[in-house]
C-alpha cells in the first residue's frame, strides 16, 4: 500500500473542516484503504452492552486497540470471552467518529492458535446433527429418583471431589459409583467411549454423570470425539455431561441426555435434594391427613344423623306431618283469599245491578205495554180470521154434492167411475152405481126415455 503526501501549503489555502467532517473523511479512508485484516491478541476490559454489543481491548505486550463486535455479529460466537483469552478476530479497522477513535469492528472470533481443532469440531458436530445424534426425541428423561449414581471421570479430577460432595449433602439416599477414567491426553476419548459401554453393561446404576473441570480446548478435546458421543447415544442409561465451565460447548453436551453447564451442577440435576423430597413427602402427609380427617368428619355426621333417626324413629313422620299441615294451612289461606275476591266481585255486580235498576224497570214496563198491544192484535186478527173462516166454511157447505143428496136426490156412476150426467150417455142393459145421503145401491137401464120434460117416474 502506498501512502499519499498532501501538500501543506495547499491544504492551508482551502477552506477549513469542521471535525465532524474530518473525522468522517478519515473513516472512509480507513474503511477503503484496508480490507478485513485477521488480528490476533489478549481480551482486556471486555463489556456486554445492554442493546447487545460487545466493546473490549485486544492487547499484545507493545500495543492495544479498542474493538467493538455488534450483536448480529456475537452471536455467531459459541464461547464466552473473558478477561485473558486469546482470541484470533476477522475485522474491519474503522474510526468512531464521535470520539476520533480508531477502532476494530469484528466480524468473527475463535480462540487463538485453535483454528484447525474448532473446525474439525464444526464439521463433526454438522455431520452428527444431520444424522439426528443431537435429536431431542432421542433423549432419555433422568430417573426421579436414583437409587445409584455412576460418576466417570478421573480420580485425580477436583471435579469428583465437587459431585460426591454434592451428592452427599443432596442425596444421601442414593449410592455413588466412581468408574475411573483418564479424561484428557493421547487416547483419553477410547478410554472414555469404552468405559461408558462397560457401565451401561454392568447395569448397577440408575444414571451416569460423565464430568471433568475446565480447560483449554486442547485439555478437553477427548470430550469432541466421535467415538465418545457415539457410546453417550448408545448408553442404556441416561447420561448427564458435565465438563467445563458454562461457556463451554463440547460434542459430548450435545449429545448428553442432559447438559450441566458445570460437574456441581451435574450432580444437582441427577439427584433430587434430599430436604426438597422431605419437604414434599411432608406435604403430601399433611394433604392425606386432612383428607382422612374431611372423610372422617363426614362419616361421623353421617353416623350422628343416623343415630338421631333411630333414637327418634317418629321424627321423620312427624316432619312430615307438620309439612301436611303446613299445606292444609296455606291452601286454606289461598282458599279464604279466593272466596274474599269472590265476593267482593259478587258485590261489585250486585251494585252494578242496584245502579241499573231504574232502566231494568222503564224496560220491563215497555215490555209490559208493547205485550200487551200485541195481544189485543193478535185477538183482533185471530177474530177476524175466524169470521173469513166461517163464512167459507158456509159456502163450502152449500156447494157440497153430499148435503144435496140429503134433500132427496142421488148420483149415477158408470162402472167406470164416471158421474153420469146425461141419458144420452147410457144404453139398455147399463149397470149402474147409485149413491144416496145415505149409502148406495147398484141399478141397471131398462127403458131410456127421452130427456124433454120427461117427469120422474112414480116410484115404487
Amino acid at each position: 500500500m502506498t501512502p499519499e503526501f498532501v501538500d501543506a501549503n495547499q491544504v492551508m489555502t482551502r477552506d477549513p473542516l469542521t471535525v465532524s467532517a474530518l473525522n468522517r473523511a478519515v473513516a472512509g479512508l480507513l474503511s477503503r484503504s484496508f480490507p478485513l485484516v485477521r488480528v490476533r491478541g489478549e481480551v482486556a476490559n471486555f463489556t456486554r452492552a445492554a442493546s447487545g454489543h460487545w466493546y473490549f481491548t485486544l492487547k499484545d505486550p507493545g500495543a492495544q486497540v479498542r474493538c467493538a463486535m455488534f450483536r448480529g455479529r456475537n452471536a455467531l460466537v459459541d464461547f464466552a470471552p473473558r478477561e485473558g483469552d486469546q482470541v484470533d478476530v476477522l475485522a474491519q479497522v474503522s474510526l468512531y467518529e464521535a470520539r476520533g477513535e480508531y477502532q476494530l469492528n469484528v466480524e468473527s472470533m475463535q480462540r487463538a492458535g485453535l483454528g484447525r481443532l474448532y473446525e474439525e469440531f464444526l464439521r463433526l458436530k454438522a455431520r452428527l446433527t444431520a444424522e439426528g445424534v443431537f435429536d431431542v426425541a432421542v433423549k432419555r428423561p433422568l430417573p426421579a429418583l436414583p437409587r445409584a449414581i455412576g460418576i466417570v471421570t478421573s480420580l485425580q479430577a477436583a471435579a469428583l471431589r465437587d459431585v460426591l460432595t454434592t451428592l452427599a449433602r443432596r442425596a444421601p439416599y442414593a449410592r455413588p459409583i466412581v468408574y475411573p477414567v483418564p479424561v484428557q491426553g493421547e487416547g483419553a476419548g477410547a478410554r472414555i467411549a469404552q468405559m461408558l459401554v462397560r457401565v451401561s453393561a454392568r447395569r448397577e446404576v440408575d444414571v451416569v454423570l460423565l464430568v471433568r473441570g475446565g480447560g483449554s480446548i486442547e485439555d478437553l478435546w477427548a470430550f469432541n470425539e466421535e467415538v465418545v458421543a457415539r457410546a453417550i447415544r448408545a448408553s442404556m442409561v441416561p447420561v448427564v455431561v458435565g465438563v467445563g465451565h458454562e461457556s463451554d460447548y463440547t460434542i459430548a453436551d450435545f449429545a448428553a441426555d442432559l447438559r450441566a453447564p458445570t460437574p456441581t451442577a451435574a450432580a444437582e440435576l441427577a439427584a433430587p435434594d434430599r430436604g426438597a423430597l422431605v419437604a414434599s413427602i411432608a406435604q403430601k402427609a399433611r394433604a392425606l391427613q386432612a383428607a382422612w380427617r374431611r372423610r372422617a368428619d363426614t362419616a361421623q355426621q353421617r353416623l350422628d344423623y343416623a343415630l338421631r333417626a333411630l333414637a327418634a324413629p317418629r321424627a321423620p313422620v312427624r316432619a312430615l306431618e307438620a309439612r301436611v299441615v303446613g299445606a292444609f294451612r296455606q291452601l286454606g289461606h289461598l282458599a279464604a283469599r279466593a272466596l274474599a275476591e269472590r265476593r267482593a266481585w259478587t258485590a261489585h255486580c250486585l251494585q252494578r245491578q242496584l245502579q241499573q235498576r231504574p232502566a231494568v224497570h222503564a224496560a220491563r214496563a215497555h215490555l209490559q205495554r208493547s205485550s200487551a198491544r200485541f195481544g189485543a192484535l193478535l185477538q183482533h186478527q185471530h177474530k177476524a180470521r175466524q169470521a173469513q173462516v166461517d163464512a167459507l166454511a158456509a159456502a163450502l157447505q152449500a156447494l157440497d154434492p153430499v148435503a144435496v143428496l140429503g134433500r132427496g136426490y142421488a148420483m149415477a156412476f158408470a162402472p167406470d167411475g164416471r158421474v153420469v150426467r146425461d141419458a144420452g150417455q147410457l144404453a139398455s142393459g147399463d149397470r149402474l152405481r147409485l149413491r144416496f145421503a145415505r149409502g148406495g145401491a147398484h141399478a141397471r137401464v131398462e127403458d131410456l126415455a127421452s130427456g124433454k120434460d120427461s117427469a120422474p117416474p112414480r116410484g115404487d
